[in-house]
């Protein structure tokens, strides 16, 4: 009916038994050291005071006063209490003397950190009388002793799973309590100051990862955020719950910590699984990861049971450095893939291992070394706390590396489809022009086979008639003949200004230069053109070689009508950076209160000016002056 664990605890609890019957006898005789609570100004640590261990936990309160107890400085326990005692129930026994005239209360503080205890008064044969549960929310259990009695109270202790215990029993003045958690809470304010700033920081990191992901719905930051925030969690708590005790503290010591601290690395590792995109370019590391997720998986899930559903702390604890010791190699295989494969993405995360695994083994060593130094520096947080935020800090500059480099290449994408599309517009406005221009081409010599054959014909023929009839018929003949001339000359000009052949800036001087010889031959006006011979070469639009030969025209023809001039100079110079054609007649020159009768031209001859970006001016100077001022294209 008995498996052989009841049986060895049945063996133990007769034995316990039997010896605690005899150390009964013997306590008959001897007589308790009890502390004079009411000498006691501040605090003071009970080294003397009497231990019982229950090793099978099998014990009742009732049955602890006939076991065999030791005073705690029989077990030298220098720091943390041995690794056995965290799953064992482990008794103390305080004897208190108030030789006060008035009821004195203390507080009793076990050290640092516990799940709470329970605090039994002991009555007459040995009977337990549970006192009200204090210790659950600070540590701290008040206790109070009437006017010169001594009193006897058994202090059941319930650690936390942890093996960073200490067992300091201490009596604290009631008067003496704030100022007592003060000094312990906040004896050194510079690592809690620093912790709480790393604790911030990483929460500022949080809310950067959580806004780049709204704004870009980047997975990659949503993991990474995951992860911060688990960092943050934990370093925040590890501060807010330093040197405390109770239940809240210690759940976050013995399990929420571990848990932070798995479910980060789990983040952290899909976060690396997408930040690095392992499953295509490093696919052997991407198998790891998904051995080592399936690995941490089960032991969080074995580490879980066995925090709250099993006393076997030595394989809890197991699992726990087991889980460290895997962060760790996952870290060393951050740093020796990044030097064989030499990426940049990964650099950065191997760079933030090397500093995390760097910080941490100097943490390990002040662990297992306490320096007696109250400074900062000399604290394993510290250092822990520094290398989760410069690994952290490496994280989000190699994830601002990856944006910034995306965003680049989403640039490009975009300025080079918008090229594509502004390239193929332009070919297609190009198209349209070659069209028009041929069309221009095909209307310009049909102009000159059709038209231009038409109206040379009748030139010739009035000229013919001329010869033929009598005299009385010549001026109506020799309108004709005229108005032929003049349609032709202008179909001439027509034809030019729509040949695509005709467009340099020297074929317009050339074809200028000749239509005003001709212009003014025969007509009493000598004409002196003056052109350089470096004209600067570029194209010139159909439109406005238009543009300019008409004005240049209706110029020469006013100074034939209007201005009475023997002689007209036209000159073309190049001006600091731009071209100057110059027209002046020594003819009466323009009067402008005369302008009425041919402004319609002169406003005719500015508007087409402006809509080509020439600046037109008109001046009396010696006859008149008409310039017109063109801005050279810069190169």
């Amino acid at each position: 009916m008995f498996d052989k664990t009841d049986n060895l605890k049945i063996i133990y609890l007769c034995c316990v038994m039997l010896t605690g019957v005899y150390s009964a006898k013997a306590q008959v005789v001897v007589e308790k050291d009890f502390t004079n609570i009411a000498s006691v100004k501040d605090s003071i640590f009970l080294k003397d005071c009497l231990v019982l261990i229950d090793s099978f936990n099998i014990l009742t309160p009732g049955q602890v006063m006939k076991m065999d107890w030791q005073p705690l400085s029989s077990y030298n326990i220098k720091s943390f209490i041995p690794a056995s005692w965290v799953t064992k129930r482990i008794y103390l026994q305080l004897n208190l003397f108030n030789n006060d005239s008035n009821a004195t209360t203390v507080y009793f503080y076990p050290g640092l950190p516990y799940n709470g205890f329970k605090t039994y008064l002991v009555l007459s044969n040995n009977y337990l009388a549970p006192l009200q549960d204090f210790s659950r929310e600070d540590g701290f259990q008040p206790i109070t002793i009437g006017a010169y009695k001594k009193e006897t109270f058994i202090v059941e202790l319930i650690f936390t799973k942890t093996g960073y215990t200490y067992l300091l029993p201490q009596i604290i003045n009631k008067n003496y309590l704030l100022k007592y958690q003060k000094v312990l809470y906040n004896g050194n304010e510079m690592p809690l100051i620093i912790g709480y700033l790393i604790a911030g920081s990483l929460l500022m990191m949080f809310f950067f990862s959580m806004t780049n992901f709204v704004l870009s719905t980047k997975k990659e930051f949503l993991l990474n955020g995951c992860y911060v925030g688990c960092m943050f969690l934990l370093i925040f708590f590890s501060n807010y719950f330093n040197k405390k005790s109770g239940m809240a503290s210690s759940f976050f010591l013995s399990y929420l910590s571990f848990f932070l601290l798995s479910v980060g690395t789990l983040f952290y590792i899909a976060f690396t699984r997408k930040f690095l995109d392992t499953s295509i370019k490093f696919p052997l590391l991407d198998k790891l990861f998904l051995y080592v997720r399936a690995g941490f998986v089960i032991l969080l899930i074995g580490f879980t049971y066995l925090h709250f559903f099993s006393n076997n702390y030595k394989l809890q604890n197991t699992l726990e450095n087991t889980v460290k010791i895997i962060a760790l190699l996952i870290g060393i295989v951050y740093i020796v893939t990044a030097f064989l494969q030499r990426n940049r993405l990964l650099n950065y995360l191997a760079v933030g291992n090397a500093l995390l695994i760097f910080f941490a083994l100097i943490s390990f060593y002040f662990l297992l070394y306490p320096s007696a130094y109250k400074s900062v520096f000399a604290k394993p947080i510290f250092y822990y706390e520094l290398g989760i935020i410069s690994e952290l800090i490496f994280f989000i500059l190699g994830l601002t590396y990856k944006n910034r480099v995306e965003l680049i290449g989403t640039i490009q994408q975009q300025e080079a489809m918008k090229l594509a599309a502004e390239m193929q517009l332009y070919e297609s406005k190009i198209a349209v022009l070659n069209a028009q221009q041929q069309e221009r081409n095909r209307i310009s010599a049909d102009m000159h086979d059709d038209l231009g054959a038409g109206i040379t014909s009748i030139r010739l023929y009035s000229e013919l008639a001329k010869q033929k009839i009598d005299k009385d018929a010549l001026p109506e003949i020799e309108k004709i003949s005229t108005s032929a001339n003049e349609l032709l000359n202008n179909m001439n000009a027509i034809i030019w200004t729509m040949s695509s052949i005709n467009n340099s800036l020297a074929d317009m001087v050339t074809y200028i230069r000749s239509y005003a010889l001709e212009y003014f031959e025969n007509t009493g006006i000598a004409c002196f053109i003056d052109i350089p011979d470096d004209l600067p070469e570029f194209a010139i639009s159909s439109n406005a070689r238009r543009n300019v030969f008409l004005v240049v025209k209706e110029a020469l023809s006013n100074i034939l009508k209007h201005a009475n001039a023997t002689s007209v100079h036209i000159t073309l110079n190049k001006e600091a950076g731009q071209l100057s054609l110059y027209i002046q007649d020594n003819g009466e020159g323009i009067d402008f209160n005369k302008i009425r009768r041919f402004g319609n031209g002169l406003n005719n001859m500015k508007r087409r000016m402006d809509e080509m970006n020439i600046l037109f001016s008109i001046e009396k100077n010696n006859g008149t002056l008409i310039k017109l001022q063109y801005l050279l294209p810069t190169t």
